[in-house]
């Protein structure tokens, strides 16, 4: 079987894909990445055969100052830029060219993702998506369908007033269903999966006498932070705890200042690698590293920035398994009692614990490629047997 995994975005959006990806090479399938630049090389560096289909992702050359959560932009962003004139519509026409010479069997999507899935649909393939957006609020179908049935209407494609195509045939969404808002609920082709964390085996790391802190702020939003790195660190090492700090690849570790001995900062470290070792973690809400922390049953301190982060922070404090702080407002003195706080307050930990035995259940990848393989063969939708997350 020949496999076409596609991604809109950065990390966040090709990371969920991997472990499936890698398993369905290990069962004996041709599997290639169709990733927007400069991601090709990231994946690469994973192992797979890449191909590049714009439009390029924009990295800021420097860190940018922050700016305060503006939702109504956010929306416009995912309307214009993922389902509308920008990504979508560039991607609909070249992984749909692409498609057509490489010739696969299946698609699998990030499920923002919008022109693969229109590309899939002009070639009469069968695809599954991959639910990248943790709580699910931020891709609302409402702000979507009309950019998108233009776009279809654009490349022959019939009317889909419902979005039928967002779920058409199966969907894999990580995390224990609980977690996804339940104002957005998916549909009866969706199956829950195992955190992309949980199906990585790096080198651990080793945890010390002192409890770890692991803080990142991911991969996108490490570029328009200001002063948050800063601040964070300097509320840590005022507490009693080793911290593993990660920036990023665009960022140098030395541009954060001299750090005391408790202060580890590196670019890059995998989830499965410190995750395992941490007893809190503080971060922007970002799915990848939220669907982490809940895989490890780790509280966090959450400090949303933008994009689906303000949806993942509420419903990890709903949950009883974070706090949340306000990033243009909260203070090193914030940062310290909000880490103090969950890491001494056993509720946190107790409610992160309940989470994560409802992920360990969940279909692991292997699982996964066995539904590629009946979705290729049968080209029918896969109704889940279980509860609809």
């Amino acid at each position: 079987m020949r496999i076409l995994f596609t991604s809109a975005g950065k990390r966040g959006h090709s990371d969920p894909l991997v472990p499936m990806a890698r398993a369905a090479q290990h069962a004996g399938h041709t599997v290639v990445f169709c990733c927007r630049p400069p991601m090709a090389p990231v994946l690469a560096a994973d192992g797979f055969d890449t191909f590049d289909a714009g439009p390029a992702i924009f990295t800021p050359s420097s860190v940018t100052p922050l700016v305060a959560i503006d939702t109504a932009h956010e929306r416009t962003q995912i309307r214009t830029g993922f389902a509308g004139r920008g990504i979508a519509h560039e991607r609909a026409t070249s992984v749909r060219d692409l498609g057509a010479t490489w010739r696969p069997d299946i698609f699998v999507c990030d499920e923002m993702d919008f022109g693969a899935l229109i590309a899939a649909e002009r070639l009469d393939l069968p695809y599954a998506t991959v639910v990248v957006v943790a709580a699910g609020s931020f891709v609302d179908e409402e702000l979507v369908a009309e950019p998108l049935n233009e776009l279809r209407t654009g490349h022959g494609l019939p009317p889909d007033p419902d979005l039928e195509m967002l779920d058409r045939y199966l969907v894999f969404a990580p995390g224990p269903p609980r977690f996804r808002d339940p104002r957005f609920p998916l549909g009866p082709t969706a199956h829950a999966i195992r955190p992309a964390a949980l199906e990585q085996n790096p080198a651990p790391i080793r945890a010390g006498a002192r409890p770890l802190v692991y803080f990142t702020l991911g991969s996108v939003f490490n570029m328009e932070s200001g002063d948050l790195f800063g601040r964070v660190l300097t509320g840590l090492r005022d507490l009693p705890v080793d911290v593993v700090a990660t920036v990023g690849a665009e960022l140098d570790p030395a541009s954060l200042g001299p750090q005391p001995s408790s202060v580890r900062v590196e670019r890059f470290i995998p989830l499965a690698a410190v995750l395992p070792a941490a007893r809190a973690v503080v971060s922007h809400a970002g799915s990848a590293t939220v669907l982490g922390t809940i895989a490890y049953g780790v509280p966090s301190v959450l400090i949303p920035m933008g994009t689906d982060q303000p949806a993942n922070a509420a419903r990890c404090e709903a949950l009883g398994a974070a706090r949340v702080l306000d990033v243009m407002s909260c203070t090193p003195s914030d940062v310290r009692d909000a880490v103090g706080t969950v890491l001494h307050d056993p509720s946190y930990l107790l409610q992160a614990a309940e989470l994560r035995a409802e992920t360990e259940p969940l279909l692991d990848s292997d699982a996964c490629v066995a539904l590629l393989e009946r979705l290729a063969a049968e080209r029918l939708p896969i109704v889940t047997t279980a509860t609809p997350p």
